[in-house]
């Protein structure tokens, strides 16, 4: 009988170890993870420009340019079509308050 719980406990053990190296793994791989090396490391720096920086950490310039160019389209292309009723709108209010006087 003791036998089978000691079996049962390395079992628990080896799966809580492979677990925790998975855990450890994903961790390892993480962009949190690697901010804290980057951190460690330039803790015997000067500047932080001394470091190197990682290719993959450069940012997403292209998907910022898209962003920035569909939102420019899209501002443009509402503006054509609302143009003439929003100067219509500000026109009528002038006028109303012309008349007040």
């Amino acid at each position: 009988m003791k036998a089978v719980v000691r079996k049962g406990s390395d079992f628990t053990l080896r799966k809580s170890i492979e677990m925790r190296e998975e855990i450890s793994g994903r961790y390892q791989s993480s962009s949190l993870f690697r901010l804290q090396q980057r951190v460690r490391d330039a803790e015997g720096h000067r500047r932080i420009s001394d470091l190197e920086v990682d290719h993959d950490e450069r940012g997403d310039v292209p998907g910022w340019v898209l962003v920035v160019l569909m939102t420019t389209g899209l501002v443009t292309a509402i503006w054509t079509i609302a143009a003439p009723r929003l100067s219509a709108i500000l026109r009528n209010s002038l006028d109303a308050m012309n008349g007040i006087r």
